[in-house]
């Protein structure tokens, strides 16, 4: 056994038992390892791992016939030979903040004293360079000389390191085509921020519905709770954007059957382009009327200066394409004047049924 493992040593492996004191670690060849409960107890106490998650540890060394593990070194076990263990295989060391000192500050390993640059302490939410003082907090040693008498520490790369842990467990969580729950953090003008599982994703204002929106205050509200689906995932560049369309029934599926060829509606202009105008026809459905198809315009025209988003147009669907969400579109009388000049005509037929005709009319007499 005690060839097994060098001191520091680092051992990836599972815990097979949590108990008051002790958690036990899985060493194979039916034997197990032990770590210090203090070590992964939070300030209440509390343990927050479980049987059968995976740890990764330091062999320590072997006493009284037991193989002894630790997750960081501090107190006691911080002599000089282990120090120097610690800078050479990156493992994890406890120490006690005690001032702040010129460039940086004087911390405290066990009976060694070491230093702490400025740019070293704290990682992504830095507070101000007073707070860290008097905190236990973990390093991991970047420099060892003189026997243990000049060792320099880095913070910051504790925090790195967990950070990059945290944000591969991330990754298999947050998967493109995930269904996940989140909670509005900010609103913006280009979207929102939604937090999901910890880590800021961006829902985007176009993907906020199929209708238009203009404000993304009109759909959410900080601090909603909401379901999104994962669009993109960049974990190089830490991006990710999420839809709450997605999970909305796109209005494109109904379109052929709501929008036939020849069907006549009156919209309101959505867009204006120099090739045409887009009209809105209902709820996440625009057609273009091409500049070819505008009376009074020609290829020049700036369509800006003649028709204004928000006009009601009346259109035709001249063709479309559910496939590709393209509906052509052409100018057309209203729906309402339509209904006027049916109604008109149907009022001057006479008592025949016939459309009056004066001429018509002038030869019965």
């Amino acid at each position: 056994m005690q060839n097994r493992f060098q001191i520091g040593e680092p051992f990836e492996t599972e815990i097979v038992a949590i108990t008051d004191s002790t958690i036990f670690i899985d060493l194979s060849a039916k034997s197990e390892g032990i770590v210090d409960r203090a070590e992964l107890a939070d300030e209440e106490g509390n343990v927050s791992l479980k049987e059968g998650d995976k740890i990764k540890v330091y062999f320590t060394g072997e006493v009284g016939g037991e193989m002894r593990f630790t997750t960081k070194l501090a107190g006691q076990k911080a002599d000089s030979s282990m120090l120097e263990n610690a800078y050479k295989n990156s493992i994890p060391v406890e120490g006690h903040v005690e001032k702040e000192i010129k460039g940086g500050y004087e911390v405290k390993i066990g009976n060694a004293r070491a230093f702490c640059p400025y740019s070293q302490m704290g990682f992504k939410n830095r507070e101000e360079a007073s707070a860290y003082v008097g905190r236990n907090m973990t390093f991991v040693i970047t420099e060892f000389k003189n026997d243990g008498r000049d060792v320099i520490l880095s913070n910051r790369k504790i925090g790195e390191s967990e950070y990059a842990a945290n944000l591969g467990k991330l990754a298999g969580q947050i998967t493109e085509g995930a269904i996940v729950e989140g909670k509005v953090l900010s609103l913006e003008k280009f979207g929102a921020f939604v937090d999901v599982f910890g880590f800021k994703t961006l829902l985007p204002i176009s993907e906020m519905s199929y209708d238009r929106v203009s404000d993304a205050s009109d759909i959410l509200e900080v601090g909603q709770e909401i379901k999104v689906q994962v669009l993109k995932t960049d974990w190089k560049n830490e991006r990710v954007s999420v839809s709450l369309k997605a999970l909305q029934k796109d209005p494109w599926e109904e379109a052929l059957s709501k929008f036939p060829v020849g069907t006549k509606v009156d919209g309101k202009i959505s867009k204006i382009m120099d090739f045409g105008i887009f009209v809105n026809l209902s709820t996440g459905i625009d057609g273009l009327v091409h500049i070819s198809e505008l009376e009074g315009v020609s290829s020049n025209t700036n369509l800006k200066k003649v028709y204004k988003t928000g006009q009601e147009m009346s259109v035709v669907v001249d063709k479309i394409d559910p496939a590709q969400k393209r509906i052509s579109l052409r100018p057309a009388s209203s729906v309402e004047q339509d209904k006027t000049a049916q109604k008109y005509m149907s009022s001057q037929k006479d008592d025949d049924g016939e459309t009056y005709n004066p001429f018509a009319a002038l030869l019965k007499k």
